[in-house]
C-alpha cells in the first residue's frame, strides 16, 4: 500500500456504526414514538462479531448468546456513519440532541475508529463528546484527547476487586485487571482534568450496600463522576438468570451517591447493620427531606444531558433511573421505598 493511500486510510470514517434506537428515532434515521426522548445521541462502535472481552453481564461479551445489536436491553441498529454524522449535525442545530457519547467494543482498531469519527463529528459543530472506553495505555487517551473529546468514561462496573475479577477480570477470561482501571482512571484525570472522567457502577451484582459506596467515594476522592445502573439481565448473557437489585437497595445508593458527590456528607459518616445496608446518610432527616422531594438523587446520573430513557427498565417500571423529572406522586413512593428511620 502507498504511503499516500496509508495516510487517506488513517482519516477515513469508519463505514458503519451502531445507533440506539431511540438515538436513531431522534436524528431522524427511523420513525417511531419514544416515551421520552434521549438528550444525547448514543452511538456505538461497530465490527463483526463480538467484542474481545467478556464482561458476564454485556450482550456484546465475546461468548454470550446474544444478537449482535443488544447492549443492555437496548437494540443498536446499524447505518452509515456519514449518515450518522449528518443526521446529528441537524439534531445538534435543532436542538434535539445537546451531546454525543459513543460506547466502544473492543477490539485491535478501536482507538482509531474513536478518534476518525470524533473528528468527522467535530468538523461538522462544536458538541461536546462523551466516549466510553477501556484504554490500555496512555497513548489511546492521548490520541481521544486531541481528536476532540470532551469527557472519558473508564467503566469499573463492579464494586469490589473479588466481583470485579469473577465477572470482567481473569475468571471471566477478560482482559481487565481492578488495579489497571484505576490506574487508568488516574491517568484520565491528568489528560481530562477533574469532573471530565467517569466511570460506570452497576448494582446488583452481588456487592453490598456498604462496598458500592465506598467505590462511589472512592472515585469520588479521585476527582471521577460515576453514574449509576442497575444490573438488567439479558437472555444469552453469563448472568442472565441473576434478578435485578430490589428498588429500595438501588434508592439507598442512589441517595448515597447523591450526597457524597455534592459534598453532604462522606461514605465514613455514613452507618450500615450487620447484613452492610445503608442506616444512616451522615445527613439530618430534616436535611434529607427536601432533596428527597427534589427527585433529583433519582434521575439518571452521569455525564451532562445524559438520561438514557429505559436503559435499564421497561416504561412501565420499576423505573431505576428517571429520564425526565420526577412527579410528586413519583417523589412520594420513593421516599417510601428509601424506608428511612
Amino acid at each position: 500500500m502507498t504511503k499516500t493511500l496509508v495516510e487517506k486510510e488513517k482519516h477515513e470514517i469508519p463505514s458503519h456504526i451502531r445507533v440506539s434506537i431511540g438515538t436513531a428515532m431522534v436524528i431522524g434515521l427511523l420513525e417511531g414514538k419514544l416515551d421520552v426522548a434521549p438528550t444525547t445521541a448514543y452511538l456505538m462502535t461497530y465490527k463483526e462479531g463480538k467484542c474481545t472481552a467478556n464482561c458476564g453481564f454485556c450482550p456484546q461479551a465475546r461468548t454470550s448468546q446474544c444478537k449482535t445489536e443488544l447492549l443492555s436491553r437496548v437494540t443498536w441498529p446499524t447505518f452509515s456513519s456519514r449518515s450518522v454524522v449528518l443526521c446529528v449535525t441537524s439534531a445538534f442545530h435543532s436542538s434535539k440532541i445537546r451531546r454525543v457519547c459513543i460506547q466502544a467494543l473492543n477490539y485491535p482498531t478501536v482507538f482509531s475508529d474513536l478518534c476518525r469519527i470524533v473528528k468527522a463529528l467535530k468538523q461538522q459543530i462544536e458538541v461536546p463528546v462523551s466516549v466510553s472506553c477501556q484504554p490500555s495505555k496512555r497513548a489511546d487517551l492521548q490520541c481521544l484527547y486531541e481528536a476532540g473529546v470532551n469527557r472519558i468514561g473508564i467503566p469499573l462496573d463492579v464494586a469490589t476487586e473479588k466481583l470485579f475479577d469473577l465477572i470482567k477480570g481473569a475468571k471471566a477470561g477478560g482482559p481487565y485487571r481492578w488495579e489497571n482501571q484505576f490506574r487508568q482512571l488516574k491517568d484520565a484525570v491528568e489528560f481530562f482534568g477533574k469532573g471530565n472522567v467517569s466511570t460506570h457502577l452497576i448494582v446488583g451484582l452481588g456487592e453490598t450496600e456498604k462496598e458500592a459506596v465506598a467505590l462511589i467515594q472512592r472515585c469520588t476522592d479521585l476527582g471521577v463522576t460515576l453514574a449509576l445502573f442497575a444490573f438488567t439481565p439479558v437472555r444469552g448473557t453469563i448472568l442472565s438468570s441473576k434478578p435485578q437489585p430490589s428498588i429500595e437497595t438501588y434508592r439507598r445508593i442512589q441517595l448515597a451517591r447523591y450526597l457524597i458527590v455534592n459534598c453532604m456528607t462522606r461514605f465514613e459518616d455514613m452507618h450500615f447493620d450487620k447484613k452492610e445496608k445503608i442506616t444512616a446518610f451522615g445527613v439530618p432527616k430534616e436535611k434529607l427531606l427536601p432533596i428527597i422531594e427534589s427527585g433529583e438523587p433519582f434521575l439518571t446520573s452521569g455525564c451532562p444531558d445524559c438520561n438514557r430513557p429505559f436503559y435499564n427498565e421497561k416504561p412501565s417500571g420499576p423505573i431505576y433511573n428517571y429520564p425526565r423529572r420526577v412527579t410528586t406522586k413519583e417523589a412520594f413512593l420513593i421516599s417510601k421505598q428509601l424506608t428511612l428511620k
